[in-house]
C-alpha cells in the first residue's frame, strides 16, 4: 500500500457519532495499582486521572450520572476464568488487595455508582447497561485505564449495546505511549468520537442547568 495510514482510514471511515442528548460518564478503573511503581500493573497515569477528575467535576456540575468501575475477584479468583488465567497482574485484584483501592485523590462521592467488574467491559456481566437504560442515558462518556483494554472493551459494548459513545483522549492512560494512541485512533474510526478534555467540558457546560 502506498496510501498513508489516514489517507487510507478515510476511504473506508471518518464518520462522526456526536454527543447525545442525555451523557453518563465512566471512570474505568482508576485503581492503585496503576500508581504505584512496585505494582506490575503501574503506567505512569497521573495524567489521565487528573484529566479525569476534572471531567468528573464538569459532569457533576451538568448534573449527569457519575459511575466507577473497578475489578475485584472473590479471594480464590473462583469467578476469575480464562482473563484471570491469562492475565497474570489481575493477582493485584484478589478481594482486599490494596493494589486494588482508590488511588489518592478519587473517591467515591454518595452520589455516584461503582460497579465492579470481573472481565474488561464495564458491560458485561454487570448492570451497567440496564442501569444506564433505566435512566434515559443516551451517550456514555468514557474515561480510564487502560486505553488498549478496559476503555476498548468498554467502547466497543457500549457501541453495541446502542449508546453513543465518547472517549476522552486526556483522561485514559496506558503503559505505553504505541497501544494508546493506536486504540484511540482505532476507536475513532470504527466505534466512538475521541475527543479533548477541553472539548467534553465546553459540551457538558452547555447542559448546566
Amino acid at each position: 500500500m502506498t496510501d498513508g495510514l489516514d489517507e487510507n482510514y478515510a476511504k473506508a471511515y471518518g464518520g462522526t457519532a456526536g454527543f447525545g442528548k442525555s451523557p453518563a460518564l465512566v471512570m474505568i478503573d482508576f485503581v492503585q495499582g496503576y500508581f504505584d511503581q512496585a505494582c506490575d500493573l503501574y503506567s505512569d497515569v497521573d495524567d489521565a486521572l487528573a484529566s479525569a477528575l476534572r471531567v468528573r467535576e464538569a459532569a457533576h456540575a451538568a448534573g449527569i450520572p457519575v459511575i466507577l468501575t473497578n475489578v475485584v475477584y472473590h479471594p480464590k479468583a473462583i469467578d476469575g476464568g480464562r482473563f484471570f488465567e491469562k492475565a497474570t497482574p489481575l493477582r493485584y485484584f484478589l478481594e482486599g488487595n490494596p493494589m486494588g483501592a482508590w488511588p489518592k485523590g478519587l473517591t467515591p462521592r454518595p452520589d455516584e455508582l461503582v460497579i465492579s467488574k470481573q472481565y474488561p467491559s464495564a458491560f458485561f456481566g454487570t448492570s451497567l447497561a440496564s442501569t444506564l437504560t433505566s435512566l434515559r442515558v443516551d451517550n456514555v462518556i468514557l474515561t480510564g485505564l487502560t486505553t488498549s483494554g478496559c476503555v476498548r472493551a468498554s467502547c466497543v459494548d457500549a457501541m453495541s449495546h446502542g449508546f453513543i459513545t465518547t472517549v476522552v483522549r486526556e483522561a485514559c492512560g496506558d503503559r505505553h505511549d504505541g497501544p494508546h494512541e493506536a486504540n484511540l485512533f482505532d476507536m475513532q474510526a470504527k466505534y466512538a468520537d475521541v475527543v479533548s478534555e477541553e472539548a467534553i467540558i465546553a459540551h457538558l457546560n452547555t447542559l448546566k442547568t
